[in-house]
């Protein structure tokens, strides 16, 4: 008797080992909380005030940091967005606003923020030279974001997309690992209030902060249960995605009333980090791989789900599907499955655009106008808000694998 239990004893033991030790391919993380990707102020900057404008905006998000972080949910980045910087660097000279911003990144590094400086060029007849020295900010500080305007409602923005193409050659090849780009996009109808970079800016008096939620967990746990049509699990996100969003919106008001500044919503974007990955989300509702038919349709599911939690709603929130921040996307990007016309095709029902898309070095300048004159168009015929962020990687070369340093990015080899 004691030998049969000691016989079942052992194999418990070593089924429990076998199991804990199992790959556990796309499975949903056991904290159902989203992270908060970013709580971001928008601060309408005077360059002769800014270094107490950006104590009192650092006050209000480290107390939002410590509210959320009390209340169980990890936040992970504190951000402060300006209006277009031409407007507060006016009378000085491109070396004398490259200092001042040096300063600005040098703040940024000591105090823990990330900062978004807005779009260099804002209308097609802005100067260009300001998309220049865009160029020379990014290339010459650690973390600074900034963006051109290359479509709105008054059309495509062809000396944006020319002068976008430009910055992002430049960052290619004045950049270790050609990774400023990844603090760079060209922007087509940049969403008011947008939490996330690099396409953010404001345009009012500032003193407000808006939510964005790394929230692809939650879309992987009701995607792998999912059951009955894609309305009906459309429906199923929308209340996982509401649950979530209004315990976060609560807190965020309590904020706004603690601090005074005006809360001005949530980005639901269900925002995926490596392996937190919308990719796999998708695939476990396609039972293939993304790219095979259906792939639109679950992206209209996703976006029209976002859309209808009944929250204040902020930037982009719909679907974004950033190549090299989400491990299953990188995986098919490099096999072929996802590629540059699929990311277009799906951006006409949701917010993709072209994504942390990473290409080879030799891509010329009138490539990259192509390809970013290509979004714009659908951005105009759809009258929607989508963004180019290209990483071209000096040296490399298709076949050859990227090198990039940044904790959110996935390297694989250029397609």
């Amino acid at each position: 008797m004691l030998k049969r239990f000691a016989i079942i004893l052992f194999f418990l033991l070593t089924s429990s080992i076998a199991i804990a030790q199992s790959p556990a391919t796309n499975a949903v993380p056991p904290d159902t909380h989203p992270k908060i990707r970013t709580v971001t102020a928008f601060v309408r900057l005077n360059r002769a005030t800014y270094q107490a404008q950006v104590a009192e905006a650092l006050k209000m998000l480290r107390s939002a940091k410590d509210a959320f972080t009390k209340a169980g949910y990890e936040v992970e980045t504190l951000r402060i967005t300006t209006q277009p910087f031409p407007e507060y660097t006016k009378g000085l000279t491109p070396e004398q606003a490259l200092e001042f911003f040096k300063t600005y990144d040098k703040l940024a590094q000591q105090e823990g923020f990330t900062p978004d400086i807005g779009s260099a060029m804002s209308k097609d007849a802005d100067d260009p030279k300001q998309a220049e020295l865009l160029a020379r900010i990014l290339a010459e500080t650690q973390n600074i974001n900034g963006f051109v305007v290359v479509a709105d409602d008054a059309g495509i923005h062809w000396n944006g997309v020319l002068a976008a193409a430009g910055v992002i050659k430049y960052l290619e090849d004045h950049t270790e690992h050609s990774e400023g780009n990844f603090h760079f996009a060209a922007g087509a109808f940049p969403p008011q209030v947008a939490p996330f970079f690099p396409v953010s800016y404001t345009s009012d008096a500032g003193h407000g902060f808006a939510i964005g939620l790394e929230s692809a967990n939650i879309v992987q746990q009701v995607f792998a249960t999912a059951k009955g049509d894609l309305n009906t699990v459309g429906e199923q996100l929308t209340a996982a995605l509401g649950g979530e969003a209004k315990k976060v919106e609560e807190i965020a008001h309590r904020v706004s009333m603690s601090t005074g500044w005006k809360y001005q919503g949530i980005d639901l974007t269900p925002v995926p980090l490596k392996e937190i990955s919308i990719g796999a989300a998708m695939e476990s509702l396609l039972h293939g791989e993304i790219g095979s038919a259906g792939s639109l349709s679950v992206a209209y599911t996703i976006t029209t789900a976002v859309k209808k939690v009944p929250v204040q709603q902020a930037g982009y929130s719909g679907l974004m599907l950033p190549v090299l921040e989400d491990s299953v996307l990188a995986k098919r990007w490099e096999s072929g499955t996802v590629s540059r016309d699929s990311l277009m095709s799906y951006s006409s029902v949701c917010s993709t655009g072209l994504d942390a898309i990473p290409l080879p070095g030799d891509i010329s300048l009138h490539d990259l106008e192509s390809i970013i004159g290509d979004m714009a168009s659908l951005a105009v015929k759809w009258h929607k808000p989508l963004s180019a962020r290209l990483l071209p990687v000096a040296g490399k070369k298709a076949g050859d694998m990227t090198e990039f340093s940044s904790p959110y990015l996935v390297n694989i080899h250029i397609r």
